[in-house]
């Protein structure tokens, strides 16, 4: 036995520190980042361009839990930082908006209780999948499928009259700004010409399945009274 060996690999050591100070970075990242999206999109909704708001919210939001969901550690932090982020989003812009003469209520993200809900949903469960995407395997291939999925079908959402989400001014420039960089996101999680067509083929089929749903919910009723 080699004496002059130290019984403690002072390396993993050193990993495991590193790992943990990334950790304390991207949780920080998280927090920050959700401020300042947060103040700046209030900052936005208040004297900015029509087209700049649709733009604005929330997909600026969505973006920055895509960001953390692929720089996460692991899955449980990915859900905790994208979490972080929305809440610290949430907190800076009703205090933005009650400096500015707004009322201090929960739907200043969103326009309205319903929508910031939907928002928070979309940034913890798109943070997640961004966090999945980063596997090598058709698992990671649905994941960013589904990322681009749920991205067009509100656009879809948004942009069609009659439709839950409808937007006056959304069509046609600012929906193909979001739409054509969701399918850049798309391609940008996997990292092979094969996973990207994958990947792209599912976010098309995803957000035609969505389309079709929220036909169904929108006309059911009127078909159902013949």
């Amino acid at each position: 036995m080699d004496m002059k060996k130290p019984a403690i690999d002072y390396a993993d050591f050193a990993e495991y520190d590193r790992r943990q100070r990334g950790i304390e970075r991207h949780v920080l990242a998280a927090f920050l980042g959700g401020l300042a999206v947060g103040l700046v999109g209030m900052l936005v909704s208040q004297s900015g361009p029509a087209w700049l708001r649709h733009l604005y919210d929330p997909y600026a939001y969505l973006a920055l839990a895509i960001a953390l969901g692929v720089t996460a550690q692991g899955f449980g932090w990915a859900a905790l930082s994208t979490f972080l982020a929305a809440v610290s989003t949430l907190v800076a812009a009703m205090g933005a908006s009650a400096l500015h003469g707004g009322d201090f209520t929960f739907d200043v993200i969103g326009g309205s209780a319903s929508g910031l809900n939907w928002t928070l949903i979309m940034l913890v469960g798109l943070g997640l999948l961004a966090y999945v995407a980063r596997r090598k395997d058709h698992w990671g291939d649905l994941a960013a499928g589904a990322v681009g999925g749920a991205l067009l079908a509100d656009v879809v959402d948004r942009s069609t009259p009659g439709f839950v989400a409808a937007e006056n001014g959304f069509w046609p420039a600012v929906a193909a700004v979001v739409g054509g960089l969701s399918i850049a996101a798309v391609i940008a999680l996997r990292n092979s010409l094969a996973g990207r067509l994958r990947a792209l083929v599912i976010s098309g089929v995803l957000a035609g399945v969505a389309t079709i749903v929220l036909t169904d919910e929108l006309w059911g009723p009127f078909w159902a009274a013949f």
